[in-house]
């Protein structure tokens, strides 16, 4: 059976196709109980709607407080019985209530090599600083953005002729290997 994943998102959603066409082709040995955006125009949730996956949107505006809403995101995923949440753009930041309740469960993936550039605009920033590497990084959330355990990393070269969209790109096709290979070992290993 593998391991149980729940993806939380917010955006275009790349990561979390990755991970789902990774497990429907069994490249890992995991399987995705549920995806959760916080936001309604999620690009990728008309792609996965068709293929099986249940899908939830839990938007924090609909609670009174992020205690409230953090609540319900606990209580869907355990519903679930999902083992591991794999955050792949998911704009909120998560408390450490939260965290408390799925230490060392939650992992995200980053666009630099961390502890390097965190937070928004990354390879921007990597870029501007005019670095010779920048990369990508899976890690544990923990309460301090981008501040986890790293747990593993790829590194890509910035040549002379990359600007910011040819570095993007870059980052993103190594950022779909890494994940999955954390995933995996994560799989083989046990939480």
């Amino acid at each position: 059976m593998g391991i149980s994943l729940g993806i939380l998102i917010s955006g275009r959603g790349s990561n979390m196709l990755n991970i789902v066409k990774a497990c429907l082709k069994k490249k890992i040995n995991a399987e995705v109980k549920i995806v959760i955006s916080n936001n309604t125009k999620s690009e990728c949730l008309e792609k996965i709607k068709n293929k099986g996956f249940k899908i939830k949107i839990i938007q924090n505006k609909d609670f009174k407080n992020k205690e409230l809403y953090e609540e319900k995101l606990s209580n869907v995923l355990k519903t679930e019985k999902v083992e591991l949440v794999c955050l792949a753009g998911y704009t909120k930041i998560l408390s450490e209530k939260f965290l408390k309740k799925w230490k060392n469960r939650v992992i995200n993936i980053h666009p630099s090599l961390l502890p390097s550039f965190k937070g928004l605009n990354a390879q921007e920033k990597a870029f501007n600083y005019k670095v010779k590497y920048s990369g990508c990084t899976v890690h544990y959330v923990n309460e301090e953005l981008d501040g986890g355990e790293i747990i593993d990393q790829r590194v890509v070269k910035i040549e002379k002729d990359d600007d910011i969209d040819s570095l993007k790109k870059k980052i993103l096709k190594e950022e779909h290997k890494l994940y999955i290979s954390v995933i995996d070992k994560l799989s083989k290993k046990g939480l």
